[in-house]
């Protein structure tokens, strides 16, 4: 058998397929010991087998003693190369084969010009399509659909549409390859115009094609769709296949069906990975199921599976949102004991997470153990010292980043003018903005402006606020009305108040905070009839004040806690602790602040009962009797903290010598035992 050469060469063709390493190298040895030099037909299949089992130094080894190379040995190094993820090296090999004197093969372009696509070296890959074009060969099928897919990864969707209609034949191949490029440059609407087409042109699907378009579905949140291509995975016979089960499980769970996503999850557990519950984790943090997102996790590990830096990533981040400290404190010991916590997004996420759970020590520190940050990592520290309020630290931040060389970004931008914003940093604000695209190149959107109209409002700058609206390229959105409208509020400005409160009821007529805060603006003013006339419209339309709900962490059990609330099993002890308070922060010089109720027929006592009764000092007296010493009581509020209640709760903190975090819809206000507040009673 030694002797026969087309039988060895099968032999070894076999274990280059089935990546039997082991025995090759064996036959190899086996030929050597025998005295048998292989030829260079056999050297090159040899080439291929190593290639193929990820030995590529050993291929290499046997390519340079060769003493004799053809072309299919120059192709098999070439695609040795980049098979094994050594992309330069695949690009100096073909180069080195020309200089040989070699013509190459489609084989060997199509090898050199997916070298280019993973490197993003478009320069060198145009010349690969010269070449190719000057070789008769740019519109073969095989290397046309590489040239299509190295100019769609390289952002060139131009080249890649030209090459694709130039080529007189497509196969599933080149289609995929397109789809794909449009879903990279976030084009979803073509990549499905594009799967129509195949379909019109009866190409056959395969799992590739099927898979690529889900994920364009899933980005437009086109269910539909989505469920069309569903019942030809299912025509197909494709639904127990690992990846396409999780491009589905995707598409409907980045389109909010949790139920659909969870039926193909659930369809077959033998055909699950990391990446099936990864899908499923994600979507139900989008949609707000924290607690089954964890139960998902949990049977994870159960499983046996590790998660991997995009499930901690999830889960971290809705653990972020909910400022759920104790669950995020425990995943961030798993990702520290899997030694994820090195990992860029993760880090930046766990930066976020402390800070949105009001342990802003926490966040600097993670982000300090960050070896080199990356832009998401600066973001998430300047966002984090703009939700706190700190304006002057968030700038000091940004001038680092800058330093650094990291470009800033739209996101940068939105919480850095959050942080001069709440901290009345007028000029400093301005500058950035008016400097955004002159400077960084970064174009203001809606978001920028809605900041600005803030930044100017909070510091009584109407006139100027309504100046950057009428010069706006745009309409101001939502925030940017309701930014306007509260520092109307605050600086008694009704004429513009009632406008802002008009165009924001437009936008969203559902939302009772326009109203309340226009009733507001007139009790202030004691123009009692327009505050009935504004409830009035209120009672008309079915619009409902929305309630304020404080809520406490303690343990893994949260308690929530609404105005004038007595349906916590501690009732007797909280108010008790409650009344007691009361006592202590009038001695120490706490007047409550009545003219805050915008309420003409209620006396100063009863006034005095309501804000006593306020959600966030019932949930401050709970933690107070529940919170051992020491450990600062965190409270999230779902509506801006009252006038009244943030004077009462630095008197606590005052008289009880306890650190007190409150997050309300807007800001975090830590209160010290000396009696400050970190905002510095601007908000």
């Amino acid at each position: 058998m030694l002797r026969d050469t087309n039988a060895l060469a099968h032999v070894i063709q076999t274990y280059a397929k089935t990546k039997q390493l082991r025995t090759g190298k064996q036959l190899h040895a086996l030929l050597i010991c025998a005295g048998h030099t292989p030829c260079t037909f056999l050297t090159n299949h040899l080439l291929n087998m190593y290639s193929k089992c990820g030995e590529i130094d050993h291929a290499l080894k046997l390519f340079d003693t060769m003493p004799q190379r053809n072309l299919v040995s120059w192709t098999a190094m070439s695609s040795g190369f980049s098979q094994n993820s050594k992309f330069s090296e695949a690009i100096r090999t073909f180069r080195a084969m020309r200089i040989y004197g070699e013509v190459p093969t489609q084989f060997a372009f199509s090898s050199a010009i997916k070298a280019c696509a993973s490197l993003g070296s478009i320069e060198t890959g145009k010349q690969l399509h010269c070449l190719a074009l000057k070789s008769g060969i740019g519109s073969e099928l095989f290397v046309g659909s590489n040239l299509e897919d190295m100019y769609s990864k390289c952002g060139a969707m131009f080249d890649a549409c030209k090459v694709f209609e130039e080529m007189p034949f497509k196969d599933e191949v080149s289609w995929t390859a397109m789809i794909d490029g449009y879903n990279k440059i976030g084009e979803f609407g073509e990549a499905l115009v594009a799967f129509k087409k195949l379909i019109n042109e009866e190409i056959t699907t395969d799992q590739h094609v099927l898979c690529s378009t889900l994920g364009a579905c899933g980005a437009l949140k086109a269910c539909r769709f989505g469920k069309s291509i569903h019942s030809s995975v299912v025509k197909l016979g494709f639904e127990s296949h690992i990846f396409v089960g999780n491009a589905l499980t995707d598409m409907y769970s980045k389109s909010g069906d949790m139920e659909s996503a969870s039926n193909v999850f659930g369809i077959d557990p033998e055909c699950r990975n990391v990446v099936s519950y990864t899908c499923l984790i994600d979507g139900l943090v989008e949609t707000e199921h924290i607690e089954k997102a964890l139960s998902v996790f949990v049977e994870l590990r159960r499983q046996g599976i590790e998660p991997n830096e995009f499930t901690f990533s999830s889960l971290i981040k809705a653990c972020s949102n909910q400022a759920a400290l104790e669950q995020g404190t425990q995943l961030h010991a798993q990702v520290v004991k899997i030694n994820f916590d090195e990992d860029p997004f993760v880090s930046s996420i766990l930066v976020d997470m402390y800070g949105k759970c009001g342990l802003l020590e926490n966040s600097i520190q993670v982000f300090d153990e960050i070896g080199d940050p990356t832009e998401i990592a600066w973001n998430s520290l300047v966002s984090v010292f703009g939700q706190h309020g700190l304006g002057k630290d968030a700038i000091r931040i940004f001038e680092r980043m800058v330093n650094r060389g990291v470009k800033p970004n739209a996101i940068t931008f939105i919480s850095l003018l959050t942080g001069c914003s709440h901290a009345g940093l007028v000029e400093e604000g301005l500058n950035y903005f008016y400097s955004m695209d002159k400077t960084y190149g970064v174009v203001p959107r809606e978001e920028h402006y809605s900041c600005v109209i803030d930044l100017l409002g909070r510091a009584g700058r109407l006139k100027e606020a309504k100046e950057v609206i009428d010069r706006m390229p745009f309409e101001p959105n939502a925030f940017g009305w309701c930014s306007f409208l509260g520092a109307c509020r605050i600086h008694g400005e009704k004429e513009m108040g009632k406008l802002a409160a008009e165009k924001l009821m437009k936008l969203e007529p559902e939302n009772s905070g326009a109203l309340v805060l226009l009733s507001n603006i007139y009790a202030k003013e004691r123009q009692w009839e327009d505050v009935r006339s504004v409830r009035i419209r209120m009672r008309d339309g079915n619009v409902k004040k929305l309630p304020g709900f404080s809520w406490v962490d303690l343990g893994c059990q949260t308690h929530v806690f609404g105005a004038e609330d007595w349906s916590h099993p501690n009732k007797a002890a909280i108010y008790e602790k409650l009344d007691s308070l009361f006592d202590q922060i009038k001695a120490a010089g706490y007047v409550p602040l009545t003219d805050s109720v915008p309420l003409d027929t209620m006396d100063d006592g009863l006034k005095e009962k309501l804000l006593h009764h306020h959600s966030e000092r019932i949930a401050i007296a709970f933690a107070l009797i529940t919170m051992p010493i020491g450990k600062p009581i965190i409270v999230k509020k779902n509506i801006r903290v009252c006038v009244d209640c943030h004077s009462a709760i630095k008197f606590i903190s005052k008289v009880t010598g306890r650190k007190i975090i409150v997050r309300d819809n807007s800001r975090f206000h830590h209160f010290t035992d000396d009696g400050s507040c970190s905002c510095g009673d601007y908000w």
